[in-house]
């Protein structure tokens, strides 16, 4: 995988590029935000779907009542159109009902990471060991230069 600011190859795990810092999935991350459909959204499609299409069916009742079409073939549409409008109302409703059960479950998590966070500031603190020496000190006097005679 390649930053598509800088062109360094980095890896697929990483959010940011260690070398620009520009962030990696910004347009797939744009992309799940643009697909997500607002709880706002959803009331007013339902709204519209069951007022504009029961205005239709009323407005189509009444031409066909004009054109002298037969009740039962009105009442089989009618009832068939209902069950249209309906349908479709439900399936808004229900994507309505999902989004905010995936609302709420964010919000839980969020208030289990708020107890956790709480825990952690009550808990006493650990007292670190003495740092020990390191380890290229010891090695590093191995490396100075020895002048030796030769014979």
């Amino acid at each position: 995988m390649y930053c598509s600011s800088c062109g360094t190859a980095v890896s697929p795990s990483l959010s940011y590029c260690n070398r620009c810092g520009a962030e990696l999935n910004a347009k797939a991350r744009d992309a799940a935000r643009a697909s997500e459909l607002s709880p706002d959204s959803l009331v007013w499609a339902t709204v519209a779907v069951c007022v504009g299409g029961l205005a239709m069916l009323i407005g189509l009742i009444a031409v066909m009542k004009d054109a002298n079409f037969d009740v039962n073939q009105i009442f089989v549409f009618t009832s068939a159109s209902f069950l249209i409008i309906l349908g479709a109302a439900f399936v808004f409703i229900r994507l309505l009902l999902r989004s905010k059960r995936e609302a709420g479950g964010a919000g839980e998590t969020a208030q289990v990471k708020g107890l956790t966070t709480r825990e952690l500031h009550e808990a006493q603190r650990l007292e670190l060991p003495e740092p020990l020496p390191s380890v290229t000190e010891h090695t590093t006097h191995t490396l100075k230069p020895v002048n030796r005679e030769t014979k």
